[in-house]
């Protein structure tokens, strides 16, 4: 993987707009660090076959590829209706409720009894991605009353959001378990998880994966607002889904819990991903529009570790060129003269632990002696993901002799991934690492880079270490 020229990784949905490797290869080129995979529409031979392709671009770019595989998640729907609709007057009375006859103009059935006990009068019910709105009048054991607030035409099995109700339903389906045994099967490495409301939600994901994969939530429901530190302590990252988290809101609300998310993460040392319509109008066009681009820079300002493409790259006309403006505009963004200073506004303390003193200290000595890079060993992970927390103004390379390391960190703000067998001892730790960031193009001869690592060599999570070495040569004591 050729260096980037910026911080911010692209996260690019597959699809029908890139089943082959040549199209797969040409998304990485254009600048595609990690491949999502959306269980909504993708069957488990569609999986294995994208994920073969990717490894095979894997290995013709001898870099390490992150995949995402994204599970659907529970769907709750209203059932049919006689004439395949029925139209929804404004200050009509509208009833939902268990009968599975088909729905009119005055009733629905809604096939699921669990969600009636969540309900309370006053709540709003949302339908059609929320261009139908109701308010609840009245509930029952099996059915439910609602005031039609602004009305439409409702067709078959369209969605139903429940924005203030916690809904006792799980997070991980019968789908979603049948999913996420194949997709780990597959040794994929980041699996993100729908429909969390609570931390709670994500105890069964974590235990199934048992350290297989990394576990994102998607924070994509109100309830899942509240207890965003207490989420952040059961998972490796988070998603802004912020497709039905927009229908949930009030839409002029999303930007700033998008800020709110981001900031969490950030200071939780966790990576955070924006998704969801990012450069929409990119599904049609080669060209986005200036609201799109503006939209892409407010995550990358804010500091996210990623920002992802849907339906732009896994259906679009234009995927190629989507990836490629996703790339240009955080080069870009992340040379603006705003960019450091706000990155720099947001940095909070390092936890009170040896290895987060180490790396905050690396983060210092870098703009204090103006290093050429910092680079990490790290076997587990944690090391790279402690130095992109701070968010320094150098790159990070990250060396590790275990390619799923490599592959999960793909994902991380800042890091450049490089496998390497472990330093046989601590001459070999820097020599190795002055080697490796000339032949990378990180550090020129004579530059200084900073090498963090755990003593004994190899020890998970045990960053210790810290020298100032010099590329071309090695450290004088004083720099030790």
């Amino acid at each position: 993987m050729e260096l980037r020229g910026r911080n911010t990784k692209v996260i690019a949905t597959v699809g029908p707009s890139c089943f082959d490797s040549d199209k797969l290869d040409q998304l990485h080129r254009a600048g595609a660090d990690v491949f999502r995979i959306n269980m909504s529409h993708t069957s488990h031979e569609l999986l294995a076959d994208f994920h073969e392709k990717i490894r095979s671009v894997e290995k013709r770019i001898g870099r390490p590829l992150g995949i995402l595989v994204d599970l659907q998640g529970p769907k709750i729907r209203v059932g049919s209706f006689a004439d395949g609709k029925a139209n929804l007057e404004s200050g009509s009375s509208y009833r939902f409720d268990l009968d599975e006859t088909p729905g009119d103009e005055t009733r629905a059935p809604l096939p699921h009894p669990e969600i009636f006990s969540s309900l309370e009068p006053g709540m709003p019910i949302l339908l059609d991605d929320g261009r139908i709105s109701l308010s609840v009048t009245e509930v029952g054991a099996d059915y439910a009353l609602a005031h039609v607030d602004i009305g439409g035409t409702l067709t078959n099995r369209k969605g139903v959001n429940l924005p203030e109700a916690v809904l006792p339903v799980a997070a991980l389906t019968n789908k979603d378990r049948a999913d996420l045994e194949f997709a780990l099967e597959l040794d994929i490495d980041w699996v993100a998880l729908s429909f969390v409301q609570t931390a709670e939600d994500l105890a069964e994901t974590r235990k199934l994966i048992a350290g297989r994969a990394a576990l994102m939530a998607k924070i994509e429901r109100p309830p899942a607002l509240k207890a965003i530190d207490q989420i952040l302590d059961q998972c490796d990252g988070l998603m802004v889904a912020r497709g039905d988290l927009g229908v949930e809101l009030p839409i002029q609300k999303v930007p700033g819990w998008q800020k709110e998310i981001t900031r969490a993460a950030r200071r939780a040392g966790k990576p955070v991903v924006v998704a969801t319509q990012m450069l929409e109008s990119m599904i049609d066009s080669p060209v986005p529009t200036r609201a799109e681009v503006s939209d892409v820079a407010t995550a990358i300002f804010e500091g996210t570790d990623a920002v992802m493409l849907s339906a732009e790259s896994a259906a679009g006309s234009y995927p190629r060129e989507a990836v490629a403006m996703m790339h240009e505009i955080a080069r870009t963004i992340e040379t603006d003269p705003n960019y450091r200073s706000i990155i720099d506004a947001q940095r909070t303390e390092p936890e009170p632990t040896t290895a987060d003193a180490m790396m905050a200290a690396a983060r210092q000595i870098a703009d204090t002696v103006q290093t050429a890079a910092i680079v990490c060993y790290t076997n587990s992970g944690s090391t790279g993901i402690r130095a992109a927390r701070e968010r320094p103004s150098v790159p990070i390379v990250a060396l590790t002799p275990v390619i799923k390391t490599g592959r999960r960190l793909a994902l991380i703000w800042g890091l450049h991934c490089v496998l390497t067998d472990d330093a046989k001892d601590l001459d070999d730790m820097v020599d190795r690492a002055c080697r490796i960031a000339f032949q990378e193009g990180i550090a020129k001869r004579g530059q200084k880079i900073i090498v963090t690592a755990g003593v004994p060599l190899g020890t998970p999570g045990a960053t210790n270490l810290l020298r100032v070495a010099y590329v071309g040569g090695k450290s004088p004591p004083s720099d030790s």
